[in-house]
C-alpha cells in the first residue's frame, strides 16, 4: 500500500508538466516569445520533433514515432519497474518517481500531438540554451540525483530500504 502511495509523486510530476503545457499553449503560438527576465530567460513555443535537442528530425516520421513508442514504453516498464520494487530506497524511489513522471509527459505530448511542447527558453550572455520544459526539467534532476546515490560509497542511508 505505501508504495502505491508513491505514485503520487510520478502522477503530481505528470500533472505539473501537462498542466504548463496547456498553459502556454492558451498563451502563446508556435515560436512566439514572452520575456520573463529581459535578456536571460524567455517563454518561447515550440515544438520538438525530434529527440533530445531535437535529433533525429532527419529520420522519417513513421520510423522515428516507431523508435520512440519502443524506447518509451521500455523505458517505463523497466523504471516503472524499479520504482515500484519493494526494497527500492527512499531517493532512488525519489529519483525514479521524477524520471517517471517526466517521461509520462513527453510520452503523451509525443502521443497526443506528434511533437513534445518546449518553451522554457534561457539565454546565457551570446549563448542560447536549447528550449525545455517541465518534463525535460525532473529526468534531468531524476538523473542526476539516481546518478549520484549510485557514485556514494555505501552507507547506512543506501543500506535502509523502505518496505
Amino acid at each position: 500500500m505505501r508504495r502505491l502511495l508513491w505514485l503520487l509523486l510520478p502522477a503530481g510530476v505528470l500533472a505539473m508538466d501537462l498542466g504548463s503545457k496547456a498553459w502556454i499553449l492558451n498563451l502563446l503560438a508556435e515560436g512566439e516569445s514572452k520575456p520573463v527576465i529581459k535578456g536571460f530567460f524567455y517563454l518561447t513555443l515550440g515544438f520538438n520533433r525530434g529527440a533530445i535537442f531535437g535529433s533525429l528530425t532527419w529520420v522519417p516520421e513513421l520510423a522515428r514515432n516507431l523508435l520512440f513508442g519502443l524506447a518509451g514504453v521500455a523505458a517505463l516498464i523497466i523504471i516503472g519497474r524499479m520504482f515500484l520494487e519493494k526494497g527500492t530506497a527512499t531517493w532512488d524511489r525519489v529519483a525514479l518517481g521524477f524520471i517517471l513522471g517526466g517521461i509520462l509527459g513527453n510520452s503523451l505530448d509525443r502521443y497526443l500531438r506528434g511533437a513534445v511542447v518546449d518553451f522554457l527558453d534561457f539565454v546565457f550572455g551570446t549563448w542560447h540554451y536549447w528550449a525545455f520544459n517541465f518534463a525535460d526539467s525532473f529526468i534531468l534532476v531524476g538523473v542526476v540525483l539516481y546518478g549520484l546515490r549510485m557514485l556514494r560509497a555505501p552507507n547506512i542511508e543506501s543500506q535502509i530500504k523502505e518496505n
